[in-house]
């Protein structure tokens, strides 16, 4: 199974996975026009695509969710909250679903996986196809015990590492978005996201780093933060950035 991220950051959020059988997008946080572009770097047609699945009703998250499904009539799969907050409701081939429930989609296993962040009913969740199993955790508050147990048995892992601490104390925000940010609803810290993987971490490994605030973190800052995992010789370190598509990366096999 491989996987790409389209973008990722506060202006669109995208990725695309595909196990050769089954092409799954998660998220469409761009136009389509836009979307459609991007995957002509991946030598990707949207025409191929199997399904959207949504994490929750941010623009960011959904904005060309429905034209690019409609368009092209791909089923969008979100939770009942979801799409009751959302323009949504409208798509012609909708899914719903309640948080945690787990289903199949072509020969991937989807497993969604409720978190805490402020939105309806917010997902994210876990895709798994034999030997490989990729995790995507980015736009929750803090990491629960439930989280905690269910991203173990990834070997691959899309993380947020939204803000540093100290540069979003310091930084432009208003006080009432940065609290919104670094409360228990909003955005996983660097350190935040570090000591989960300290719990979760095997001996091969591939990190995307995600979600990144252009304002409030450095990569200096996060790979400080991951010292502990970096000099490891089977754990890789990506970096999915706002304005570029990462390329195709495999899931780590264990």
């Amino acid at each position: 199974m491989r996987f790409a991220s389209l973008g990722s950051g506060s202006r669109g959020n995208s990725t695309l996975v595909d196990s050769g059988k089954t092409s799954l997008m998660i998220d469409c946080g761009f136009s389509r026009r836009e979307v459609e572009r991007r995957l002509l770097n991946l030598d990707f047609l949207a025409e191929r695509l199997d399904a959207i699945l949504v994490t929750h009703e941010h623009s960011d998250h959904v904005a060309g969710v429905a034209s690019l499904a409609d368009e092209l009539g791909i089923t969008v799969y979100a939770t009942h909250g979801t799409v009751a907050e959302s323009s949504l409701n409208s798509v012609k081939r909708l899914c719903r679903f309640n948080a945690g429930q787990k289903f199949l989609i072509g020969d991937i296993i989807v497993q969604s996986v409720s978190v805490p962040h402020d939105t309806r009913e917010p997902c994210q969740y876990r895709l798994s196809t034999e030997g490989s199993t990729l995790g995507i955790l980015t736009d929750l508050g803090f990491i629960t015990k439930h989280v905690e147990e269910f991203f173990k048995s990834c070997n691959s892992l899309i993380l947020e590492f939204n803000h540093d601490d100290i540069l979003l104390e310091k930084g432009p925000y208003p006080l009432k978005l940065k609290k919104r940010i670094s409360g228990k609803m909003g955005h996983l810290s660097n350190v935040q996201a570090a000591t989960f993987l300290t719990k979760i971490v095997q001996d091969k490994f591939n990190l995307v780093v995600a979600h990144v605030s252009d304002k409030n973190n450095t990569r200096e800052s996060i790979m400080k933060s991951l010292e502990f995992v970096s000099t490891r010789p089977n754990y890789q370190i990506f970096f999915a950035e706002q304005d570029a598509v990462s390329g195709w990366l495999e899931v780590a096999k264990i």
